[in-house]
């Protein structure tokens, strides 16, 4: 496996509701019904792959699944069924390749019938962060990312969000939640409601921002409040000097900002642009402001940010949200060995894979 597995405590499972396959799709948990019904027990290999290359998200969560949710219920309570599984799986962080195999699960298929839709679901919603922020960090040659993405999706989704995240080699997470499972705190900027609570004044906003949590917090201004980012970055930075870390730019992408509009016509003028990343950058090198960092956020994905690299844009940090959550990477699971025999659909079969370790 690579890396220390995290404790299956960790994830705040609802395990008896998995359990009893609330979380299930029904036909699985009406086959473990039958077969239980029946009294068969049939020894199968179940095998686990998906169809990219891809950075395996979401193993440390279907583990845990399989350890804490599967057995069955005895009447008496829940007799587990973990010890009597044998699980072979790559470990989250790895590349892994088209078809190949990530996972085997072997033992009597009614400890576990019940929980395939829910070890999928982890794997394929980990693997899809994990693989959108790697390639977003690949973009970027070593600057770092920024993930935005807890307004995107449901907050109960945070933990694992950020923890897939952090596979991809996120560098900060916006909520505290995101960060949980790996020991970090949640960082950010300023929002444009705490500069409309000022009355529409970024620096009084930032004062504030400052006066509060510097220096236990870096200091971020957002300077596209005024559609005016080189104006408002060096209002910010002759008020606060060294306290300033640096300033975001997210202007909107139907806006152009007040330094690009006589040079329209020679590029693409609308949201934040490479144009206007340089423009920031030598006014604040002018007056000395060097030290100032630049984040720019809005819109932004993989091919985003390599654009704004192949053009050379002094950008600092990439402040990342929605694209990170966004396409698909599913999973499929196969029975493909029955008591010894192999037994699977047309067009699947065994596929041994040397990487799988055993998980104990």
């Amino acid at each position: 496996m690579a890396g220390k597995r995290l404790d299956p405590g960790s994830f705040q499972l609802p395990v008896d509701d998995i359990r009893r396959g609330f979380y299930t799709d029904t036909y699985f948990n009406r086959t473990k019904q039958i077969l239980e019904a029946a009294g068969d027990h049939p020894r199968v290999v179940m095998q686990v792959f998906q169809r990219n290359e891809a950075v395996l998200g979401g193993m440390d969560e279907a583990l845990a699944v399989l350890e804490l949710c599967s057995g069955r219920d005895s009447g008496d309570g829940w007799d587990t069924g973990w010890d009597e599984l044998e699980v072979r799986a790559l470990g989250n962080g790895d590349g892994i390749s088209p078809y190949e195999t990530v996972m085997t699960i072997e033992g009597d298929y009614s400890l576990f019938a019940h929980l395939e839709t829910v070890y999928l679901g982890s794997l394929a919603r980990g693997t899809l962060i994990a693989s959108n922020v790697r390639r977003a960090v690949a973009a970027a040659a070593g600057k770092p990312i920024l993930f935005f993405g807890a307004r995107h999706d449901h907050y109960s989704v945070q933990r694992v969000d950020g923890n897939a995240a952090r596979l991809g080699g996120i560098s900060d997470v916006s909520t505290d939640a995101q960060g949980d499972l790996w020991g970090v705190k949640g960082m950010g900027t300023i929002p444009h409601s705490l500069i409309a609570a000022y009355g529409g004044d970024t620096v009084r906003a930032t004062q504030a921002f400052a006066d509060a949590f510097h220096p236990r917090v870096r200091v971020i201004a957002l300077v596209d409040f005024d559609n005016d980012c080189v104006g408002t970055s060096l209002a910010v930075a002759r008020l606060l000097k060294d306290r300033l870390w640096g300033v975001r730019l997210d202007t909107a992408a139907n806006l152009v900002d007040r330094s690009l509009q006589q040079e329209m016509g020679y590029f693409q003028p609308t949201g934040v642009q490479p144009e206007l990343v340089v423009k920031v950058r030598e006014a604040l090198d002018r007056e000395g402001y060097d030290q100032v960092s630049i984040v720019v956020s809005a819109g932004f994905n993989a091919d985003k940010i390599a654009r704004f690299e192949q053009a050379g844009a002094p950008v600092d940090a990439y402040g990342v949200g929605s694209s990170l959550l966004r396409g698909q990477n599913d999973f499929t699971a196969d029975v493909v060995m029955v008591d010894g025999k192999p037994c699977a659909k047309v067009g699947r079969w065994l596929r041994p894979n040397q990487r799988l370790e055993p998980v104990g």
